[in-house]
């Protein structure tokens, strides 16, 4: 089975994964050493790794690794450990399985961490000499909201999408050639009178460049950057007026986002690292009292990739669609009549989440903030879903869950306990695989921190599972996952309503609400393996 490719970008400024190691006095040739290594960074977390490095003289039965973290730092899912949190403090120890080191051998642990790196290791109370070998560092790629998950098996619990094929257009019944450019249609019905401004952005992946792509399909990197981000060049393309069309061209091998912004043009920054996005939800954003709005996609060997995305807010309603050279055509993203508003309606109407609908001082309502931008925001309480994750956490103190990540795998199989506040969980044989600190509500709404999902086959379809099965309150009802349907989702109080409600007022039930959405695909995406030509429609609101 195909693996889905859906990026969720991030509005952060970007950041390319880095390197990092502890470094002290030279070691002896026969020393234990341990060397951290930071492997990933999406910006809001990263994944790091320890490998103790047994010199000698003799073979160990165990090991101790401990560091601190500075302030604001912290650890959430671990493997191929057992840790113990004291404060700042962590302490990792050997699982059964791989405490026996021998001479001139090597063991590896890791974990998911968020905020400032560990400092001052030891290892079996011994200073940590030890240096790893750092990653090369590579040219700044747009940060995903979660770690990218590109193991080249299945990942956790998707499909092929799901959005029902139709047949092709009326005006376009043949589907134009295949080539190095992908067309792309963008049609305004939204019976709005303001100029409509495009860009594409995104990442060269056969260079890793940031860059821009106008509307004849040519891509080209970003330059001029500083420490204080400056203002980037208008690379705004012209969109259609209402009731008209304008067609834009990808080109092969990109990743990124395609913005809509209405009335007025959106305002980019560079960075020494990277493009700086609009983020309306922080203070001082020039885009704020902007009505915008973006779909993600990725094109390259394995095809057309497109969906629409409210992960970080709710503001255009849009369609995404994609024929393909058999002529079919795919799309989704598509609202019930006056679904726009309904949302809107139904999110005023609860008093948790009233705050996170932005209106401009014109009466308009730009757009409703995602759970977690508004509690980034001060819109909404930071501890809001606290209630409900003690409570799924706590039931797997008596009972166990059991995770099936993988679809079409239905053998593989994990098994949670919790004890205290880390839900262990073991394969087949009772081996303990991962392991997940109870998560706070800010890791639920971003599925990161104690819910950070590795680059791997075991713990990241578990997180993603479990953060998944949290944003929709089934854990703790529904005791194995992913499992249930829509009817079971967002049943438990409190509950993410604007999921819920979003999910509720899309015509086929699909929507990108939160960042693992796709698992039991649930996710508005398209996806062509041989595409031709692909559509956005804008409408109306």
């Amino acid at each position: 089975m195909r693996r889905k490719r859906t990026l969720i970008l991030s509005v952060a400024a970007v950041v390319a994964a880095a390197g990092t190691a502890w470094i002290a006095m030279p070691a002896s040739a026969a020393a234990t050493t341990a060397a951290f290594s930071k492997t990933s960074d999406w910006g809001t977390g990263w994944q790091g790794s320890v490998t103790i490095s047994n010199g000698g003289p003799k073979a160990m039965t165990s090991w101790k690794v401990e560091f601190d973290l500075p302030a604001g730092g912290t650890v959430g899912s671990f493997w191929e450990a057992d840790m113990v949190a004291a404060g700042r403090h962590r302490t990792f120890t050997n699982r059964p399985w791989n405490g026996a080191v021998p001479v001139d051998g090597r063991v590896t642990f890791g974990f998911i961490g968020a905020g400032g790196t560990p400092l001052n290791c030891k290892i079996n109370g011994r200073p940590c000499t030890g240096t790893a070998t750092a990653p090369a560092p590579t040219a700044p790629v747009y940060v995903p909201t979660r770690p990218p998950a590109t193991p080249t098996t299945p990942p956790a619990t998707t499909k092929a999408p799901t959005a029902a094929p139709t047949k092709p257009p009326a005006d376009n019944p043949k589907p134009p050639p295949a080539g190095n450019v992908l067309p792309v249609k963008v049609t305004n019905n939204t019976g709005r009178p303001e100029a409509v401004h495009l860009y594409v952005l995104g990442v060269n992946l056969n260079t890793g460049k940031l860059g821009h792509v106008d509307a004849g399909g040519t891509f080209t990197p970003w330059t001029g950057g500083g420490a204080v981000p400056v203002a980037a060049p208008d690379v705004s393309i012209p969109g259609p007026r209402n009731g008209a069309s304008t067609t834009i061209r990808i080109p092969k091998n990109l990743s990124g986002r395609i913005y809509m912004a209405f009335g007025r043009k959106l305002d980019f920054r560079l960075s020494n690292d990277g493009l700086v996005q609009p983020a309306p939800w922080a203070g001082g954003d020039p885009n704020k009292d902007i009505l915008f709005d973006w779909s993600e996609f990725t094109l390259d060997n394995s095809g057309l990739f497109l969906n629409s995305s409210q992960v970080d807010m709710f503001a255009i309603p849009h369609i995404v669609s994609v024929q393909g050279g058999d002529g079919v055509t795919r799309r989704t993203g598509e609202l019930k009549p006056g679904g726009r508003q309904k949302v809107i309606n139904a999110l005023k109407a609860q008093p948790d989440f009233a705050k996170s609908v932005q209106t401009r001082s014109d009466g308009t309502v730009l757009r409703v903030l995602a759970p977690g931008k508004a509690a980034d925001a001060g819109l909404m309480s930071p501890t809001y879903l606290d209630p409900y994750i003690n409570q799924a956490w706590n039931a797997y103190a008596t009972k166990t869950l059991t995770v099936v990540p993988f679809g079409d795998r239905p053998n593989t199989k994990y098994f949670g306990r919790t004890s205290g506040s880390v839900m262990n969980f073991t394969d087949g044989s009772g081996r303990v695989v991962a392991s997940f600190t109870k998560p706070t509500t800010a890791n639920v709404w971003g599925c990161d921190g104690a819910l950070g999902a590795p680059n791997d086959l075991v713990v990241g379809p578990i997180a993603r599972t479990l953060c998944a099965a949290m944003q929709r309150t089934t854990l703790g009802r529904l005791d194995t996952q992913p499992s249930g349907g829509g009817a079971d989702f967002y049943k438990g109080d409190p509950a993410n309503h604007y999921a819920r409600v979003i999910h509720d007022q899309m015509a086929d039930g699909k929507a990108y609400a939160f960042a693992f959405d796709d698992v039991q695909n649930q996710e508005s995406l398209v996806h062509d393996g041989d595409p031709r030509q692909a559509g956005i429609v804008l409408t109306p609101f």
